[in-house]
């Protein structure tokens, strides 16, 4: 199994490492090929867009223990739904393919089994470790990261921004009426204004001694969420935040030249390569000189509670998944940061790469508690509502309240 050169290549002149995976088992326990061997098969759901990225691993583990392994790619808008709804009937597969913030849904219905990393969970990116547990217990594999960034175009502002008001006044020194440009839209985008509110020091949630989110502990009611609605209030009042610019406005407007900085993700940086922007990737611009930390979300996979075959599954994705070939592969496939330390190494001699890494560094996971989704509800809303001149204090404590009383 070779990395396709020619698409490295495209990316930047990355040079892929050939490894055997047989050869790159950690120290979890593989199971012995036996007579019964033959007769089992790990059936594996996957993002039908990754099913190609993992036949190399799937015939390696076969030839090396005797196992059948069956991709199965499925649509990635509905595996989800579709795995929680099978696994309980024992008809669903062994492994599937999903995001780290499906945990909380997943525990909850008890359809996901713990894995054991073993000695190598210190090989992975601290975030995507640690968003791979769930109350103190690894129930991921994770393969990607990925995080928002701010794209710069180089060839009119040539240096990164120092501070957000350095990112807005370099704009407006280049003539521009927007110089930067982020999607949010008539309902908002907490998202992508995550970052900012952070550097106010109001995370969503705080988090307990293990480092685990603590849905008890709602630091949006902090005096630096309030702090943090003040100042998006005199943004949106100066025109640095608008929610007339939904994403494909925003698109449109740095591609067009009229926005030096956009703040979004790895799935726009084509597009703007492709129109010939000279892109440099640069950290989110704090507005306090706190760190600015966006959202991280890892990509992996889970093994079925209700799985015959778990000794086998854990196998499968510990020494054959979670080796730097077939991190590489998934890279290519998706162009989204391994998880893995050496292969997101290898991946970050792309510069456009290496700067996702470096802000994602910052990155903190989003939180996998089922009390999140009592946040966005209503999260969004108020902040588009305080962009558009709403009280930024009655409006976040509103908020806060009706946070509160839906997780309650």
């Amino acid at each position: 199994m070779k990395v396709n050169k020619k698409s490295w290549l495209a990316l930047g002149g990355i040079a892929a490492v050939s490894i055997v995976l047989a050869g790159c088992a950690s120290n979890a326990e593989e199971p012995a090929a036996t007579e019964d061997a033959a007769a089992t098969t790990l059936t594996v759901w996957v993002d039908s867009e990754r099913v190609d990225a993992l036949k190399g691993a799937a015939k390696s583990y076969e030839e090396k223990t005797g196992v059948t392994v069956e991709l199965v790619g499925k649509d990635n808008n509905t595996i989800k739904d579709d795995f929680i709804q099978q696994a309980p009937t024992g008809k669903g597969p062994d492994v599937v393919m999903g995001a780290h913030d499906w945990l909380g849904e997943l525990s909850t219905n008890g359809v996901v089994a713990p894995i054991e990393l073993g000695d190598t969970a210190g090989d992975y990116l601290p975030v995507a470790l640690q968003a791979s547990n769930y109350e103190g217990t690894t129930y991921m594999l994770p393969y990607a990261v990925e995080n928002i960034a701010v794209l710069r175009n180089a060839d009119i502002i040539a240096e990164p921004a120092t501070s957000f008001d350095d990112m807005i006044a370099k704009g407006q020194a280049a003539g521009l009426a927007t110089p930067f440009v982020v999607e949010q839209g008539a309902e908002g985008n907490p998202y992508h204004l995550y970052p900012f509110q952070t550097a106010f020091g109001a995370p969503v949630f705080g988090t307990d001694a293990d480092g685990n989110y603590d849905p008890a502990d709602l630091q949006l009611g902090s005096e630096g969420g309030f702090e943090f609605a003040t100042w998006l209030g005199a943004q949106g009042a100066a025109g640095n935040f608008n929610t007339d610019i939904d994403g494909q406005i925003a698109k449109d407007k740095f591609l067009a030249g009229e926005a030096a900085f956009w703040l979004t993700g790895p799935w726009n940086v084509g597009s703007a390569i492709d129109a010939g922007l000279n892109v440099a990737i640069d950290t989110v611009p704090s507005p306090t000189g706190a760190a600015a930390q966006p959202f991280a979300g890892v990509k992996g996979f889970f093994v079925s509670s209700e799985s015959d075959n778990k000794v086998a599954a854990n196998d499968f994705l510990v020494n054959y998944i979670g080796t730097e070939e077939v991190q590489l592969e998934l890279f290519e496939a998706g162009h989204v940061l391994p998880a893995l330390t050496v292969a997101a190494d290898t991946a970050a001699s792309d510069p456009i790469i290496a700067g996702f890494q470096a802000v994602g560094a910052e990155a903190v996971p989003m939180p996998a508690i089922p009390a999140m989704g009592s946040v966005w509800q209503f999260w969004g809303v108020a902040e588009a509502a305080i962009i558009n001149g709403a009280d930024p204090t009655t409006t976040w404590q509103k908020l806060v309240d009706d946070v509160t009383a839906a997780i309650q």
